[in-house]
């Protein structure tokens, strides 16, 4: 695991109720849920830091400011294109009757894919919408630090800066009707990410971690990290063979058990659905709130 330690236990990029610009800092009460406090218009209020970015977010200032809208821990400029993972839990694989991977499932979203926590939609394009099979997928997200190239995994956990969690919007059957992913996973808003940036030196072990998924206030997914084919450590080393990750690459590391284009009946996202990707350890809760294009 990396062992850089950190001046802070989490982070949140957002937007000010005094301002309009975006800032970086520290929510200040430790045991709130920064997600679920912005779903319901609580105060959640942040001690700010002197840096424009979670890879470098400096110093605390003193200053204290208070969410007006919670954004993606990283810019789009800054993730450029987004690294995932496709099948790499085990019940997972074993609910989609597939043979477990003997190499990482790699595919791309474009970085205009990112989208912001709640209040943000996630949009279904109109292009998609008739096709009736919008699916979630609640995904751990790993956020590179330094520049990395052919590393292995023994030294894997020095490039990585911190965890967050997305939902990896997908259309299955544009999905389906391809041999490649990229298509059906990277049209705009695929990608919410957030709430919080916990760094990677507050996480022990990444095992113990869990992550949940709730469709409309029932729970469809529910793992700890431990039930991952390719530790995160293997994901990183892979990906950086003859290929630089630079800082701020984000991985999504793959889908537990549960997706609704596999349950029978099928449990697919349609207007006015919310979905909520919960990942323990301070990261939060993620809201989703689902609209279709018109």
């Amino acid at each position: 695991m990396s062992t850089a330690s950190s001046n802070y236990a989490r982070l949140v990029r957002f937007i000010p109720k005094s301002g309009n610009e975006p800032v970086i800092g520290e929510p200040q009460d430790p045991s709130q849920d920064v997600g679920l406090a912005s779903y319901n218009s609580e105060p959640i209020k942040i001690s700010v830091f002197s840096g424009k970015s979670v890879l470098s977010p400096g110093e605390k200032t003193g200053d204290t400011a208070e969410v007006s809208r919670l954004l993606s821990p990283l810019a789009e400029e800054e993730v450029g294109t987004i690294r995932c993972i496709g099948l790499n839990y085990v019940n997972h694989a074993h609910e989609v009757k597939m043979a477990l991977p003997t190499v990482p499932v790699l595919f791309m979203k474009a970085s205009t894919a990112l989208a912001d926590p709640y209040p943000a939609p996630t949009v279904i394009p109109k292009a998609y919408a008739g096709d009736n099979a919008a699916d979630y997928e609640s995904e751990l997200v790993v956020v590179i630090g330094k520049a990395c190239k052919n590393v292995s995994e023994a030294d894997a956990m020095q490039y990585v800066a911190g965890y967050t969690a997305s939902n990896d919007v997908s259309s299955r059957a544009q999905q389906f009707a391809q041999s490649q992913w990229c298509y059906s996973k990277s049209f705009d808003g695929a990608c919410p990410i957030g709430p919080a940036f916990v760094p990677a030196s507050q996480v022990k072990n990444i095992g113990d971690m869990y992550i949940k998924g709730t469709k409309n206030g029932t729970v469809v997914q529910e793992s700890k990290l431990d039930d991952l084919i390719f530790t995160v450590p293997k994901i990183v080393s892979f990906l950086s063979q003859g290929t630089t990750l630079k800082p701020g690459t984000i991985i999504l590391t793959g889908t537990p058990a549960g997706v609704g284009w596999s349950s029978d009946p099928k449990n697919l996202l349609h207007a006015g659905d919310e979905f909520r990707v919960e990942v323990s350890h301070g990261v939060g809760t993620l809201i989703n709130k689902i609209v279709e294009e018109k």
